[in-house]
């Protein structure tokens, strides 16, 4: 079990640290985009379009790494008061009763949206944008996908903690980006 547990964190460690470069990426073309548009008046869909991209990515591809962390939202005030056990506890059941299945079924009713726009191969409705608007649609799949991994590995580890077992240690794979 705990080598399932290093191998779906690893995923969301490897994912998160890739993405978070975009914020690099995204800053530049921000500027690019001022740039030319205030400074040159040329305006160009295509890169203001890939900015909302790249947003996407790193907002999508991300939250299974913010996850792992423990940096999402948490209304922890009853958590933090917790015995390991009783955050053990917490973890399982809201990974079990919410989380995993808000992601399948957030995978399920998006899943027809994605298609349709794939077989189409959707591009943008704006003249001399991006031309693969179905690659953007895709993360409403892979999104909810990396997060049930990310939640399975998260009820693993809780099941390990209320079994007293030895645990993966969280930051093995963390190193600053």
């Amino acid at each position: 079990m705990s080598r399932l547990i290093r191998l779906l964190e690893a995923l969301s460690e490897q994912i998160g640290r890739g993405v978070a470069w975009l914020t690099v990426l995204m800053t530049l073309l921000v500027f690019v985009v001022v740039a030319l548009r205030y400074g040159l008046d040329i305006s160009n869909a295509a890169l203001q379009e890939s900015i909302t991209y790249l947003h996407a990515l790193v907002f999508m591809l991300g939250m299974a790494y913010t996850l792992r962390h423990d940096e999402h939202v948490r209304v922890d005030i009853l958590y933090r008061a917790r015995s390991p056990r009783g955050k053990a506890w917490t973890d399982l059941l809201g990974a079990l009763l919410l989380l995993l299945p808000f992601s399948a079924t957030l995978f399920w009713l998006c899943l027809d949206y994605v298609l349709s726009s794939w077989r189409i191969l959707e591009g943008s409705r704006d003249t001399g944008g991006l031309p693969f608007l179905y690659l953007l649609k895709s993360l409403l799949l892979v999104m909810p996908a990396l997060l049930a991994l990310q939640g399975l590995a998260q009820a693993l580890r809780a099941v390990l903690i209320l079994r007293g077992e030895a645990l993966p240690p969280v930051d093995s794979l963390r190193t600053e980006v």
